[in-house]
């Protein structure tokens, strides 16, 4: 019985993971962005990358959410080219919150990321052409980045270099789904967060 109910689970699971994906497949997109990504060139990624999390996650662990640059029915994973820029991307999110949270322990993991066929919109002025409003990148506003990111993914992109939102640096966004493990690697042991003393250098910084 154990074993049928075990079945039973897996078969609804995957029953519900190809709905989503005929789903995506024929959910309606925004020809002409697909057409001006389209044309646009797939580049590589040979870099250093930089990663914050909570302690208890793995770092080279993408998710779904409604992101900047995903949604829920898209597995991505957030990764900066300024270690700073990592960590300024996790201290907005909490400072977004009624009270900021100090006591949970956040990580940053400096990765070596090899990619292939990635989108390069590294700037601004890119993201204005695609329909942005750029005047607002750093507001919560992300149905066209959105609508971006699904089209990149569903052209075959396997990752993005979009401006940050909260740093003056790029940052690296890996659809998940679309790459293999080996593609997001490790450097080096992680560094902890100190929040006050990352708030000072951000103050120093910014004067």
């Amino acid at each position: 019985m154990t074993e049928w109910k075990t079945s039973s689970r897996l078969s609804r699971a995957w029953t519900r993971e190809l709905i989503r994906k005929v789903a995506e497949e024929h959910k309606a997109r925004d020809i002409a962005l697909l057409d001006a990504l389209d044309r646009l060139p797939r580049v590589a990624i040979r870099s250093r990358v930089w990663r914050t999390v909570r302690a208890e996650r793995d770092p080279l662990e993408g998710g779904s959410s409604r992101g900047r640059w995903g949604h829920e029915q898209m597995e991505t994973l957030y990764s900066s080219f300024e270690e700073d820029g990592s960590i300024a991307e996790i201290f907005s999110l909490l400072s977004s919150q009624p009270v900021f949270p100090s006591k949970l322990r956040w990580l940053a993991y400096e990765l070596q990321a090899e990619l292939e066929d990635v989108l390069s919109l590294s700037t601004l002025p890119e993201l204005a052409a695609l329909g942005v409003d750029t005047t607002r990148y750093t507001a919560r506003e992300y149905r066209r980045t959105q609508e971006i990111a699904d089209a990149a993914l569903f052209l075959g992109f396997k990752g993005l270099v979009v401006p940050s939102a909260r740093w003056d640096c790029s940052n690296l966004v890996t659809f998940t789904e679309k790459t293999d493990p080996d593609n997001l690697t490790l450097v080096s042991a992680p560094k902890a967060i100190d929040w006050t003393e990352w708030r000072a250098l951000r103050a120093a910084r910014t004067r």
